[in-house]
């Protein structure tokens, strides 16, 4: 089931944010920013929209991507698509403040934000995989059946398997964050 179109009124100044959530900014949301980023480059609203990521946690606090990440990004063609700069942080209550869709990897993520979230912030918060139409909805208080796989504990399969599911929901985010434009 798709979210709920967000209210949000665009300014010619202020682009559309989508904010990639996972644990520590490491692995997931680093993947998903620059997916995200790629296909709302190739839907050309690139100019519209600003993809970042941070995470829940400070514990990886200023360590740059994972490299088994960067190696399977590389391998789908996304080399020249990651960030140099890219220092892995928590996210602050600046980010916060200018989001306007919040994409966290798992319900754990989902929660730790929801608990940040400042009284009547408009920004939505669905998980990432919630976009995905061939997924069944989770029942309430089992959205960890949409989680999107850890792949820090594991090896390079698990990195594969993180970057197949973030690839095959992107177009879906894609579509919809078109749609609030």
């Amino acid at each position: 089931m798709a979210p709920i179109k967000n209210e949000t009124v665009m300014t010619d100044t202020q682009p559309y944010t989508v904010m990639t959530v996972c644990t520590g900014n490491i692995c997931r949301s680093p993947m998903g920013e620059i997916i995200l980023r790629h296909f709302f480059n190739e839907r050309g609203l690139g100019d519209q929209v600003d993809v970042e990521s941070s995470g829940v946690s400070d514990e990886e606090w200023s360590h740059p991507i994972d490299p088994r990440a960067v190696r399977v990004l590389r391998e789908r063609g996304y080399g020249d698509e990651i960030p140099r700069d890219h220092f892995a942080h928590r996210i602050s209550r600046e980010e916060i403040e200018r989001t306007d869709l919040f994409l966290p990897m798992t319900a754990s993520h989902m929660r730790s934000l929801l608990r940040m979230l400042p009284a009547g912030k408009r920004a939505e918060v669905h998980m990432y995989r919630s976009f995905d139409p061939n997924l069944p909805k989770p029942k309430p208080g089992r959205e960890d059946q949409i989680d999107l796989v850890d792949p820090w504990y594991g090896g390079q399969h698990e990195f594969e398997v993180a970057i197949d599911q973030i690839e095959e929901v992107a177009p879906y985010i894609v579509d919809w964050v078109a749609q609030q434009l």
